[in-house]
């Protein structure tokens, strides 16, 4: 037997359970406030402009080994510091230090790291207003600021 009320005028205490109910679900409670935009550095949008503060290389997770090469960032709009993720290989190399990038998120599950490197939500998308794909392919060379 369900505890749903039932019958002629159940109507409003059904509509008044599912609306507290509601409230047990995470996705639900963080959708309604906001909890995203309120911890995510870059407040909700897609993607930011930033300045490199320091290259960095992080060993990946178990069962993998290696050193992933990435980038410290310091946001324009906040000031805050974000580690990013240099994609490709040879990336890191047409990255120096004081360079002014534009940084995105890297499309883990639910917002969250992807794959084997630990906490890294971000990649670098663009150096000095040039698409770090085509630098690294060869399409391009690196502009002078």
């Amino acid at each position: 037997m369900s505890k749903k009320s039932k019958g002629l005028m159940a109507g409003k205490k059904l509509k008044k359970r599912r609306k507290t109910s509601r409230w047990q679900d995470q996705y639900f409670k963080k959708r309604m406030l906001n909890l995203k935009e309120k911890s995510d550095p870059l407040k909700g949008s897609p993607q930011a402009k930033g300045i490199v503060t320091e290259k960095v290389q992080l060993e990946c997770k178990q069962p993998n080994s290696g050193l992933r090469k990435c980038v410290k960032v310091q946001l324009v709009k906040n000031g805050k510091q974000i580690t990013a993720f240099a994609p490709r290989e040879n990336a890191i190399k047409m990255i120096d230090e004081h360079d002014e990038v534009i940084v995105e998120c890297i499309g883990g599950t639910k917002g969250r790291a992807k794959g084997d490197m630990p906490a890294i939500r971000w990649q670098v998308i663009k150096v000095n207003d040039q698409s770090l794909n085509a630098l690294t392919r060869g399409k391009i060379e690196k502009g002078r600021r």
